[in-house]
């Protein structure tokens, strides 16, 4: 199968037709050529063999890459499988996820790495598993990582599940050292959390709801930075929350310490007072801080503290998420709105460069994966896009099994088109 774009602006620094207008002609998977203008062949057309696409400000970047979805099977179908987390990742423009290993059996083993990968191969999306860190994600037993390393395996978390011991966390970072994966771990003192359901702040003050100190976070962040400055690994703090915390991290980097990090698409534009009526659609984890902390993690974004913008999604059936406020569960479905809510209230504070390295280029980086570069001779791994093209979230654009999200109903900016990726062309 061809397929020729025309007319797209290619946002891609790393390609010498950054910024230009071009014609794109893709041949089994491969890009032939790219040049201001290139004839389409009607014989091809009309055998079907060449797709002409073309479309009002199209845009094309380098596929967009998300770090940390949720896609619940084996385990959990009732949220979410394998096939509709793709669907849904299509449906939001990625071409590739990071799913977490939030799923039973987790995947703390090779067998159930393979099971995953087995599943999903030859998908238009490339789904990466991470593999536990701890044995059944329990915090304690480190998981026989050089095997899974060996099976693929490029990055290790427990998720939203902290490594509180200070021992297994330094053993683990010493383990991924040996086998040059990274070790990406959520910042949350559970002592000092101890159990809350939202920000501490007036807001839970207000509510009567027990809080979660901004200090929970940025003790283990501290925690973490010491340990991977010691150990000299490479290290992933995610869903970083606080001012406090991009600070520390700030420092860190000056310092060469081999850190990372990325925010959760919801800290950047929302604030505890969303919570004010009890809505469980804004439970979320970490919990929505406040305006200040809210202005830290963009101005750190747009400097480069903060590498990658990451969607959370997090798929919830409707017995677990509508009910009352301390029992529910926390998260937001995101790939099918990320890019409409980001193109809304992020770009005009940093720029769609800077956008895209934070949904494309900078995730791969992170995991050491192939760079992609839109130039010829290069594999096609691209997402189609409009960033100005207005419209309204309903409920038939969510092609994930659960709809717990807040913006049904709203009217956001900027749309993915279409994906193409190994081969495969889609329609968003």
């Amino acid at each position: 199968m061809n397929i020729l774009i025309k007319s797209a602006k290619i946002i891609n620094k790393e390609s010498k037709y950054h910024n230009k207008n071009m014609d794109i002609l893709i041949k089994n998977g491969t890009i032939e050529n790219i040049a201001k203008s290139i004839k389409s062949c009607p014989k091809l057309i009309a055998k079907g063999k060449q797709i002409v696409y073309k479309a009002d400000n199209l845009h094309v970047s380098a596929g967009w890459f998300d770090l940390h979805a949720n896609f619940g099977e084996p385990g959990y179908e009732d949220q979410e499988t394998l096939s509709t987390g793709i669907n849904a990742a299509t449906k939001g423009g990625f071409t590739g996820v990071m799913v977490m290993p939030n799923n039973k059996p987790c995947i703390d083993n090779k067998s159930m790495f393979n099971f995953i990968k087995n599943t999903v191969k030859n998908s238009i999306v490339d789904v990466i598993p991470a593999g536990n860190i701890t044995q059944k994600g329990e915090g304690n037993q480190i998981v026989e990582m050089h095997e899974m390393h060996k099976a693929g395996c490029i990055a290790f978390t427990d998720d939203k599940k902290s490594i509180n011991r200070n021992e297994v966390m330094k053993i683990a970072m010493l383990y991924s050292k040996d086998t040059e994966s990274i070790i990406m771990n959520f910042p949350c003192d559970k002592s000092i959390a101890n159990n809350g359901f939202m920000n501490e702040g007036k807001t839970s003050t207000l509510l009567g709801i027990k809080g979660i100190p901004c200090l929970a976070e940025e003790i283990m962040v501290d925690r973490d930075l010491s340990l991977c400055e010691y150990t000299n690994c490479r290290l992933h703090i995610s869903y970083i929350s606080t001012k406090n915390s991009v600070i520390k991290i700030k420092r860190a980097k000056a310092k060469g310490i081999k850190v990372s990090t990325d925010v959760a698409l919801y800290n950047l534009f929302l604030t505890d007072t969303e919570v004010n009526n009890f809505d469980t659609r804004y439970k979320v984890m970490p919990p929505l801080r406040t305006i200040k902390d809210k202005k830290a993690l963009i101005k750190c974004l747009k400097e480069g503290t903060i590498d990658v913008i990451s969607t959370d999604h997090t798929p919830i059936t409707n017995e677990l998420k509508k009910i009352e406020f301390d029992n529910a569960a926390n998260g937001i479905i995101g790939l099918e709105s990320a890019f409409g809510l980001l193109s809304k209230h992020i770009i005009p504070q940093i720029g769609l460069d800077t956008l895209i390295d934070k949904i494309s280029t900078n995730p791969r980086k992170i995991l050491k994966m192939k760079e992609v570069i839109i130039q010829e001779g290069e594999q096609a791994n691209f997402t189609l896009f409009n960033p100005d093209l207005e419209w309204v979230f309903n409920a038939s654009d969510i092609e994930s099994k659960s709809c717990n999200t807040p913006f049904i109903g709203q009217k956001l900016k900027g749309k993915a088109l279409a994906i193409l990726n190994n081969g495969k062309f889609k329609e968003c």
